[in-house]
């Protein structure tokens, strides 16, 4: 091949290569602009508002179950796309069980469907208004006159499991225990000391995960063990990371066993024996 043909093919090739990333970039800006303009916003399925630390308004989502109460509390906090319809949905069947439980919205309305926005908001939204704004949504479920302060657990699934333990690190003497599905673990164990105050905790993990390997779920368990915190780490074998939904919260199968788990555990520490 002559150097001006070598040239008209490497040419070729640039523009194809830059034609490709042009695409798929494009595809990118388009599914946010879509999820932040025309997609579903987190209001459609909110039924409360609550004050942040810095007097903004804030969305909610309340589940209550039947009765007078006093109620033990759970404060369910959802997956990285935001506070969408599912997780209402999972709330509704955990309230259906005799608890008060509370969604706060950590995205402040912000919602993502696909990848691409679910990236965006996880990245792009600071960590210290993450944490601020969950802060403030326990504050708002113990704030409830129905709601028995002692008897408060808080649970997430993946975005929301880490930050149920992020949550649990930071206000330990305001939680009876701790949930996480397949949220990404701690395992410095002195880190984890605080939990000696919010302990038990319950860890949920999929064998198939790749987001977090079980070497990593096991390092977790290592160290809350070294430091006495009392624990129960369940990895499901054949199943990856999310695998629990409302769809299959109450099938057959790791989901509906780790369901049942779940319900088992709370009943066992906030329960209304």
């Amino acid at each position: 091949m002559s150097q001006s043909a070598l040239w008209r093919w490497l040419k070729r090739a640039l523009i194809s290569l830059l034609v490709l990333i042009a695409i798929l970039v494009g595809g990118i800006i388009v599914v946010m602009f879509y999820d932040a303009n025309a997609g579903q916003q987190t209001d459609a399925f909110t039924n409360i508002t609550y004050i942040a630390t810095d007097g903004t308004e804030l969305l909610g989502y309340l589940a209550e179950p039947s009765g007078t109460g006093p109620h033990p509390g759970v404060l369910l906090l959802h997956e990285w796309w935001g506070l969408n319809e599912e997780i209402t949905h999972i709330a509704d069947a955990l309230a259906a069980e005799g608890y008060m439980v509370f969604v706060p919205d950590a995205y402040r309305g912000q919602l993502a469907t696909q990848f691409p926005g679910a990236l965006y908001l996880r990245l792009g939204t600071p960590e210290a208004d993450i944490f601020a704004d969950i802060d403030a949504g326990l504050a708002y479920l113990h704030s409830l006159p129905n709601v028995d302060v002692t008897r408060v657990a808080s649970w997430g699934f993946c975005f929301g499991g880490e930050q149920s333990l992020q949550l649990a690190l930071r206000q330990p003497d305001k939680l009876a225990a701790m949930i996480m599905y397949y949220g990404s673990v701690e395992t410095d164990a002195e880190r984890l000391r605080p939990l000696l105050q919010a302990q038990p905790i319950l860890g949920i993990f999929g064998d198939e995960d790749a987001q977090i390997p079980v070497s990593k779920v096991n390092a977790f368990q290592d160290a809350l063990n070294e430091i006495g915190v009392s624990n129960t780490i369940t990895i499901y074998p054949g199943v990856g990371h999310a695998f629990l939904t409302a769809e299959n919260y109450d099938k057959p199968g790791a989901s509906g066993d780790a369901w049942q788990q779940t319900l088992a555990f709370l009943e066992a520490v906030i329960g209304n024996r």
